[in-house]
């Protein structure tokens, strides 16, 4: 892998990327993701973070993964590649807290910054392309993250949302990125672990004109999102946004997935996003997971059941889980 990242053309706006063209120039289109998800179920990844420091990499750092962009980009896109060769066919950028913001705390001017977004999407196709090149044949989509600002602040702010910022504050926070990853053409953006209504309605506002397809997911507890909405009035800005082809929750205890799904799939008419973190709690202080995992793998069965087409896993949910999830899919 070299440091400098290709600029695609423009991706389209309907579910596949600017990378779907040399498929259709070979007679070999694969659906967009858009399409994949009518269809059927559709499984994505698990956790980065653990996957990394599986193997051995230290993440205590407020770049979280984004750090090892710039330090061990290697790394990340062998992390990429654990999932797809365990079954998952959507890859979550390593671009999470990759913000301009928390790059300038390192040091790294904005030129630097967008070049190390962008290269969160060509490390998740590298390993497409690896995954292919070792035999797996299914379709295989990259989603370029996009964490909440409290992703940013790196203090557990994501867990409350409320920052004392306006909607249009938000806005122009995450549009620079928006649009940095969007140019670099994943087949869709994930607008993840969001915990405030009033930054998702921020990041559908960033998301319009971009050309690429977006998922809404929530950072919920209980039938409320982490700053207490009702899940009914923040899936409901989503409704009638033809930028997002999918909506639904993630970061979440497994407990809480089930009614989020009914909820967002009746609110919205979209298909659902779920993946949950294991159980545990992340403590922002010790920067450590506490408690025991309740995730289990044949609960998958019951979400999809519900109205959900996106399926995976978030936090401490690695490979060998999101492995069973993709044989607990097919076989039922």
């Amino acid at each position: 892998m070299t440091s400098d990242t290709p600029s695609p053309p423009g991706p389209s706006a309907h579910g596949g990327s600017a990378h779907d063209s040399s498929a259709q120039a070979s007679g070999s289109r694969r659906p967009g993701l858009a399409e994949a998800l009518a269809a059927g179920t559709v499984v994505l990844d698990g956790g980065m973070s653990n996957q990394l420091e599986s193997a051995g990499h230290d993440l205590s750092d407020e770049l979280w993964s984004a750090r090892l962009l710039a330090e061990r980009p290697e790394a990340v896109t062998e992390a990429h590649l654990a999932y797809f060769e365990a079954g998952a066919n959507v890859a979550i950028t390593s671009s999470y807290q990759a913000t301009f913001e928390g790059f300038a705390k390192r040091g790294i001017d904005r030129e630097e910054a967008a070049r190390l977004l962008a290269l969160s999407v060509e490390l998740a196709r590298e390993a497409a392309r690896r995954a292919r090149d070792g035999g797996v044949r299914r379709p295989l989509w990259v989603a370029a993250s996009v964490g909440p600002y409290g992703a940013m602040l790196a203090d557990g702010s994501e867990y409350r949302g409320r920052y004392g910022l306006t909607v249009d504050e938000l806005e122009r926070f995450h549009r620079p990125r928006l649009e940095v990853l969007a140019a670099a053409g994943p087949d869709v953006l994930a607008l993840e672990t969001v915990p405030d209504a009033e930054e998702a309605e921020a990041l559908l506002r960033a998301v319009r004109g971009l050309g690429v397809p977006a998922w809404l997911s929530y950072s919920v507890a209980g039938g409320r999102t982490r700053a207490g909405q009702p899940l009914e009035e923040a899936f409901a800005l989503a409704a009638e946004a033809d930028e997002v082809i999918a909506v639904g929750v993630n970061c979440c205890v497994p407990e809480d997935v089930e009614g989020a799904v009914t909820t967002a799939a009746r609110v919205t008419g979209k298909p659902v996003v779920v993946y949950p973190n294991s159980g545990e709690a992340w403590d922002a202080e010790t920067r450590a997971w506490n408690g025991r995992s309740t995730f289990a793998p044949e609960q998958v069965l019951a979400w999809r059941d519900s109205g959900a087409r996106l399926i995976g896993g978030c936090c401490r949910v690695g490979p060998d889980a999101v492995a069973s999830i993709a044989r607990t899919l097919t076989v039922a």
